[in-house]
């Protein structure tokens, strides 16, 4: 898919109003994370993410300037979702800093879980696919992936104040590595159909620090 190519003719319909239009773009953005998180980028037709919601063929290019485009959206929108829920754990100083990574990871499990571990993460099955997808993309996903080493560093930090780590780890690090490894403990949560992936690296992680 390139997003370079030049635009297909706008068909079908346009949308009736504006409210309308943002809603069904919405719920493409919604069910597309859903289809993509369980079956990646490469499996999944377009045309299959709009007959579950009903939205006609010939209409997504009223809501995307092209395939590409549409990715990329998925990509910022499931960020904004996952980055909100680091900080609704991470930023709670009612627990101690450990506590809020360990609470991130025990919702993480439950997560994946109550969807039969069918679905993984969206970054991390896009990432898996690099070699098919558009190079923009790499960039893109990089930069989510860095962001949230970030919101994981400051927890660090955090536990250095209070003790609960040694004051010479390197969290940028340390955060680069739980990246590294809870994306691939999801990868084999999902190939497994187990939460033991998740509670192995967990526990070593933890245990490691």
């Amino acid at each position: 898919m390139n997003e370079s190519a030049p635009l297909k003719r706008r068909r079908g319909r346009p949308p009736k109003n504006l409210s309308g239009h943002n809603e069904t773009r919405a719920q493409l953005i919604h069910t597309g994370i859903e289809i993509l998180a369980e079956k990646g980028f490469s499996a999944t037709g377009i045309d299959e993410i709009l007959k579950s919601i009903g939205v006609p063929k010939g209409s997504f290019y009223h809501y995307f300037e092209s395939k590409d485009r549409f990715g990329l959206e998925l990509i910022d929108s499931y960020s904004r979702v996952l980055k909100g829920k680091l900080n609704r754990f991470l930023l709670d100083e009612t627990i101690q800093p450990l506590d809020r990574l360990m609470a991130y990871m025990t919702d993480a499990e439950k997560s994946m879980e109550k969807y039969d571990f069918k679905r993984g993460c969206l970054i991390g099955n896009l990432g898996q696919e690099m070699g098919r997808l558009p190079e923009n993309f790499r960039e893109r996903l990089t930069s989510v992936l860095e962001d949230w080493q970030g919101s994981v560093e400051r927890c660090l930090e955090e536990a250095k104040v209070h003790g609960q780590v040694s004051s010479d780890l390197d969290c940028k690090q340390l955060a680069y590595i739980f990246w590294t490894g809870w994306e691939g403990a999801v990868l084999r949560a999902k190939l497994e159909r187990s939460a033991k992936p998740l509670k192995a690296f967990s526990d070593f992680y933890l245990a490691s620090l």
